[in-house]
């Protein structure tokens, strides 16, 4: 009798375990209805206007301001008219470089989506696909690195502790090594 009872106790639990998996939704309900359906329309939206997205995450937390930052705390770092210009035209040039890669990016996951949508997709035009994505993220997140270090050369050591400061970046090396100064 105990047997049965543990048999039937088992069966139980293996029968509500996988009832409940069934009646849950995906992370994904809902998404299916997207335009792009692997991004959400605010990543399609940054990548086509250049927004960072946190691709610089590894400049900024390891001291290297960001143009966009440095701009928004000019009067705060006390920016010189020609640092302002050069931190200016820095901007426009990441912003005019990631929002190229970006609108080329988003064409190819366009074209992701759409194979895989029309059932034409294979393994060859995966491939070739995806390469082309890794090769155009790269370039994306490459111009706001770019910027980050470019940045670095514009400001003082000094400017460069206050952005930390103002950033609440505790600990980080405010200025790293081998980082040079044109004014």
């Amino acid at each position: 009798m105990k047997s049965k009872l543990i048999c039937g106790s088992f069966f139980l639990l293996v029968l509500v375990s996988q009832t409940s998996g069934a009646d849950s939704a995906s992370p994904y309900a809902g998404q299916e209805t997207r335009d792009i359906k692997a991004l959400a329309p605010e990543d399609v939206d940054a990548y086509l206007s250049g927004k960072g997205m946190g691709l610089a995450k590894a400049a900024e937390l390891n001291g290297y301001p960001g143009p966009a930052h440095v701009l928004a705390m000019a009067t705060e770092l006390e920016l010189s008219a020609s640092q302002k210009e050069r931190s200016e035209a820095l901007f426009r040039s990441m912003e005019a470089k990631a929002t190229f890669f970006g609108h080329a990016l988003i064409a190819q996951e366009r074209r992701l989506d759409e194979e895989f949508a029309s059932k034409t997709i294979t393994q060859k035009s995966l491939a070739a696909i995806l390469k082309r994505i890794g090769e155009l993220q790269a370039e994306v997140r490459g111009a706001h690195l770019e910027a980050h270090l470019a940045q670095l050369a514009i400001l003082t050591p000094s400017q460069i502790a206050k952005y930390q400061t103002a950033r609440g970046y505790a600990g980080t090396d405010s200025h790293p090594s081998g980082h040079q100064h044109m004014h």
